[in-house]
C-alpha cells in the first residue's frame, strides 16, 4: 500500500496529467509538437519537487522528459499519415536502445526504476536498494530485467513498424495504439512475477542458515 501512495503523485505528473493536457490541446486544434512541449511541464514540476524534497532527480520523470522531446522532434519530421503511426514507435524503438546500452554502465537503468518503484524516494530505503548492489544474484536479476524490458520495447517498435505499413490504415491505427499497452501490462506482471520468485530464492540460503 505504501508503494502505491508513493507512486501515485509520479503517476499524476508524468502519465495522467501529461496525456489530459495533450488531448486537450489537441482538442482545441494545437498542432502535436507545441501540446507535446506543454505536455511536459507536468514532468518538470514532479522533477522540481522531487528534487528540492530528497536533492535527487527523479529518474522517471527524466525518461517521460526525454520521450517528450523525442516526440515533439518526430511530430516536426513525420507529416505523413503513416509515419505519424510510426512516430510512437520510433520513440519505444529508442527507449529500448536506451536500456540496452545500459548494460555497458557500471549500473543497467532497470536498477533506478526499480529503486524508484522499491523505495518511494525515502532515503532510508534508497540506502537499502543501493546496499543490494553487492549481490550477484540481484545484480543478475537487474540485467535479466534489463535485457528482457530492452528486447521488448525494441521488438515492439519493429513490429508496429510493419503493422502500420501492413494493414489498413484504419486497422493499422486501432493496433497500434493497443500493442505497446499490451506489451507493457505483460511486462510489468512479467517482472512482479519474476521479482517475487527472485526474491524466494534468495531467501532461501538465508532461511536454511
Amino acid at each position: 500500500m505504501k508503494v502505491v501512495s508513493n507512486w501515485l503523485p509520479t503517476m499524476l505528473f508524468n502519465i495522467a496529467l501529461p496525456i489530459i493536457t495533450y488531448a486537450l490541446l489537441t482538442g482545441y486544434g494545437m498542432a502535436d509538437a507545441p501540446a507535446l512541449a506543454l505536455s511536459g511541464v507536468w514532468p518538470l514540476i514532479e522533477l522540481g519537487i522531487s528534487f528540492a524534497r530528497t536533492r535527487h532527480a527523479d529518474e522517471f520523470s527524466i525518461m517521460v522528459l526525454v520521450f517528450l522531446v523525442i516526440g515533439v522532434v518526430a511530430s516536426l519530421a513525420f507529416n505523413d499519415a503513416r509515419l505519424l503511426l510510426v512516430k510512437d514507435s520510433a520513440v519505444t524503438g529508442l527507449f529500448g536502445l536506451v536500456l540496452l546500452g545500459s548494460l555497458l554502465a557500471p549500473r543497467p537503468l532497470m536498477f533506478y526504476f526499480g529503486r524508484k518503484f522499491a523505495t518511494g524516494g525515502d532515503p532510508a530505503r534508497v540506502e537499502w536498494w543501493n546496499g543490494l548492489w553487492q549481490y550477484p544474484g540481484f545484480r543478475r536479476s537487474q540485467r535479466i530485467l534489463t535485457v528482457v524490458w530492452g528486447a521488448a520495447f525494441l521488438g515492439e517498435a519493429v513490429l508496429r513498424v510493419i503493422l502500420s505499413y501492413a494493414l489498413p490504415l484504419s486497422t493499422a491505427l486501432v493496433v497500434t495504439s493497443v500493442l505497446p499497452y499490451v506489451v507493457l501490462g505483460l511486462l510489468i506482471f512479467g517482472t512482479v512475477t519474476y521479482g517475487r520468485r527472485a526474491g524466494r530464492r534468495n531467501n532461501q540460503p538465508a532461511a536454511a542458515q
